[in-house]
């Protein structure tokens, strides 16, 4: 088999039609390209929705996967491992906080949370701390805890939710603080609300929430699983905003595409998730664990977060530019670092536009009904970002054509 045809023909009889794919076929990758089986290739402007954090078969990357394939895979957590402690060090340094447990994804990252914040209170004998505060059009998994965090009604159509969680308008402190009270164990909030529509935080709303919390003996919980690693132009979101959360998830870019999870929290939560309370079989294994110190030893090395500060305005200078021509269409540009959004008018929707960009050789998605989203591999260029921006700049001249 060769053609995109052929796999797609198998990929509909065999795999659970559960996701709304592109109709091309992948192979290889490197760096911001990648190739479909028959050889086209496409600009990748999404990293894998900002997993694929430096690029994609970057050569550091390969080769600390290789050796500790070679090395030792997986112990399970009976056991101390290596690079499990030696990332669990470094998380600890470029976060600010004190512990960290390892999962495999975001949602079991902010299952963790959750739990962490309802068994922390039930330890210290205060259960009635149980309730959760989070936000509309937030998104934070799949999973039933993190489906019940989500504040976007239709993911949770037909599954229901758990009980204990309120939502609220994303950047409304008076709102946060008229729902504040004794039952409250914690805030889940991102700096960014990614699959949300690529909305940052409001100026002052971090800090407020920190400060509700400290007010009301809660705990300030942070999804940075979109945000974290670089992607912002610091470690971590939160840290745009002088603001030290009680615990930060994070996943994504964290494994460069190796699947990985984690929270961390400070000293003041040690005790509470104690042996037997919370667990995972694959969690902080050596292979994942050391793909996630490779991905942040490059990081550092090729100063990717300063550079996605400075791509980051690239980019965002180059989406309002779209936004000035073809106000029509597009209504504006936002976001933070390389993860930008370029918003549509009412009429447009994302997920009809997204492949006309890929028809032009260029991978983005979308975020919301009417978000175009750029959360590309850190190592992009800003030639490879005008490519890109080129491509969508073509896709909207033809919609205000119209």
């Amino acid at each position: 088999m060769s053609a995109n045809a052929d796999f797609r023909a198998i990929a509909e009889k065999h795999l659970y039609g559960n996701y709304r794919q592109a109709p091309f076929v992948l192979e290889k990758g490197r760096g911001c390209e990648v190739w479909d089986v028959e050889g086209n290739r496409f600009l990748d402007l999404c990293a894998g929705v900002a997993v694929c954090a430096v690029g994609h078969a970057h050569p550091k990357h390969v080769a600390a996967i290789a050796h500790q394939a070679a090395t030792l895979t997986h112990v399970s957590n009976w056991f101390y491992n290596r690079v499990n402690i030696e990332l669990a060090d470094k998380l600890a340094a470029i976060t600010g906080l004190d512990r960290v447990l390892f999962c495999n994804s975001g949602a079991e990252a902010i299952e963790g949370l959750l739990k962490l914040a309802r068994h922390h209170f039930w330890g210290i004998g205060k259960p009635e701390k149980k309730r959760l505060i989070a936000f509309h059009n937030a998104f934070h998994g799949r999973t039933m805890g993190a489906l019940s965090l989500t504040g976007t009604p239709k993911y949770r159509e037909g599954f229901g939710s758990l009980e204990g969680v309120t939502h609220l308008p994303y950047g409304d402190l008076a709102a946060v603080e008229a729902a504040m009270g004794p039952d409250v164990a914690g805030i889940l909030v991102e700096p960014v609300q990614g699959e949300g529509g690529v909305l940052p935080a409001p100026e002052g709303f971090l800090q407020g929430l920190r400060a509700l919390c400290d007010a009301h003996g809660a705990l300030l919980l942070l999804d940075e699983v979109q945000t974290g690693v670089g992607r912002t132009g610091s470690w971590f979101g939160y840290q745009h905003f002088g603001v030290k959360p009680d615990a930060v998830a994070m996943a994504k870019g964290l494994g460069g595409g190796f699947p990985i999870g984690a929270f961390a929290t400070t000293e003041a939560l040690a005790g509470a998730l104690p042996p037997g309370t919370h667990g995972t079989t694959y969690g902080g294994n050596s292979l994942a664990c050391a793909s996630a110190l490779s991905v942040l030893a490059i990081v550092e090395e090729e100063k990717l977060a300063e550079g996605a500060a400075q791509k980051g305005e690239f980019l965002a200078k180059a989406l309002r530019a779209i936004v000035e021509e073809f106000p029509k269409v597009c209504e504006q540009e936002r976001g933070v670092g390389l993860l930008r959004g370029l918003v549509l008018r009412e009429g447009f929707v994302a997920r009809d536009v997204v492949p006309q960009i890929f028809a032009r050789g260029v991978l983005v998605i979308g975020a919301g009904d009417r978000v175009l989203r750029f959360c590309p591999p850190l190592v992009v260029t800003e030639a490879e970002l005008a490519e890109g921006i080129a491509a969508v700049r073509a896709v909207i001249a033809e919609l205000a054509a119209k």
